[in-house]
């Protein structure tokens, strides 16, 4: 109740001014299979090493200042190795990021994404998990362990269902894991009447995506 309490005072005050959309045209993809499509080729120019860095210029930041006008929300994981505009090869304005340790959809982070989509109105949502998650990780170790200190405790509850899930299931427990959070967190933001009724109506799309450390790929799930 804390955290919705604090969404409920902190956001309308802060956030219209600190987020306003832009009256720019900013030449986006505003369906969500163009948005897929242009994440999806970022990627390869990342994983061929032929990154554009595109929108990082200092024009690009003035520009900005007058607002913004994402065409992606990102919910990913807080692990140094998975920032989504380096690994999509995007930048300045192109999507608004939401990461957390599990990138879990917890009611702040929720909250997060209905701004976005409320003054926004992008057409996708990704949320992006990564292969050997610690986070994860240490919900599934949590299973044997007597005890998880401070506020990992925290995490772990919410990433409980995704192990419980996984388990019994033939391959590597922390790897199932990793699809099943994937697959968890799609489910609660479905739950959002924001998320959920534009979904319904096909004004968006969640996808679920698992980015591979090895190869630097980011496969859609």
């Amino acid at each position: 109740m804390r955290r919705r309490a604090l969404l409920a005072a902190g956001l309308p005050l802060a956030l219209p001014t600190l987020c306003s959309p832009s009256p720019a045209p900013w030449n986006a993809p505003r369906t969500a299979s163009r948005a897929l499509a242009r994440l999806a080729e970022g990627n390869r120019r990342f994983v061929e090493g032929r990154t554009r860095h595109p929108h990082q210029q200092p024009r690009r930041q003035h520009l900005l200042a007058s607002g913004q006008q994402p065409f992606v929300i990102s919910l990913g994981c807080a692990d140094s190795r998975v920032a989504p505009e380096i690994l999509f090869d995007q930048g300045l304005g192109d999507m608004f990021d939401n990461r957390v340790a599990g990138n879990i959809a917890d009611d702040l982070v929720t909250g997060s994404i209905e701004y976005a989509l409320e003054h926004f109105q992008p057409s996708l949502i990704v949320v992006l998990g990564h292969e050997r998650c610690g986070a994860v990780a240490a919900a599934a170790g949590a299973l044997t362990a007597t005890a998880v200190p401070d506020h990992i405790s925290i995490l772990v509850q919410h990433l409980r269902p995704a192990v419980e899930a996984a388990l019994g299931r033939p391959g590597d427990l922390v790897a199932n894991a990793v699809r099943a959070n994937i697959a968890l967190q799609i489910r609660y933001l479905h739950r959002s009447p924001v998320i959920g009724s534009r979904a319904r109506n096909g004004q968006l799309y969640v996808a679920g995506a698992v980015y591979d450390l090895d190869t630097g790929e980011v496969r859609f799930v």
